[in-house]
């Protein structure tokens, strides 16, 4: 057997396990970036903090895939690319198969994500709108008569006056 062809058929074995690994992980980070989304629109900041460790570490998981991906194929002389990876895994449709679903695990990822992050920046212009209604009205203090009727600050006697 050609030595060059063995090589390849190792490579792309070992590519389409690690594809699938990588397939399972992406899986993983739709259902944390659901479970985010949840949250979010429920307001669970406490359990959204407990969450956003487990998404930094599945999202460093999955960088070392692309990282790993990336460095076999370029000791192959190709590019991490989809050219790259359909060129090695030709021959097993599987394999193509798994990078088709790697891309679209990604592409949904992508818009969940950045739906979380729409979700995100709402929640803090409510909360940046809601601080300032705060900081107005601390502003302008109101008192209490002596009857118990509010009355703005500034009229009548002073506190601690006479």
């Amino acid at each position: 057997m050609n030595p060059g062809a063995t090589q390849s058929a190792v490579l792309a074995s070992r590519l389409s396990q690690l594809m699938e690994s990588e397939a399972a992980l992406l899986r993983n980070f739709l259902e944390l970036l659901s479970r985010e989304e949840s949250l979010l629109v429920a307001g669970e900041t406490d359990a959204l903090l407990a969450l956003t460790k487990e998404k930094t570490e599945l999202y460093h998981l999955l960088q070392r895939q692309h990282d790993t991906r990336a460095r076999m194929l370029g000791q192959a002389g190709l590019e991490n690319n989809a050219e790259g990876i359909r060129k090695v895994c030709a021959a097993l449709p599987g394999a193509l198969a798994t990078w088709d679903r790697i891309l679209s695990l990604a592409a949904e990822a992508r818009a969940r994500n950045e739906l979380n992050g729409k979700l995100i920046t709402e929640h803090m212009q409510h909360n940046q709108a809601a601080l300032s209604v705060l900081l107005t009205a601390a502003d302008q203090p109101q008192l209490y008569d002596a009857e118990g009727v509010s009355r703005p600050a500034g009229r009548g006697r002073h506190l601690g006056s006479a």
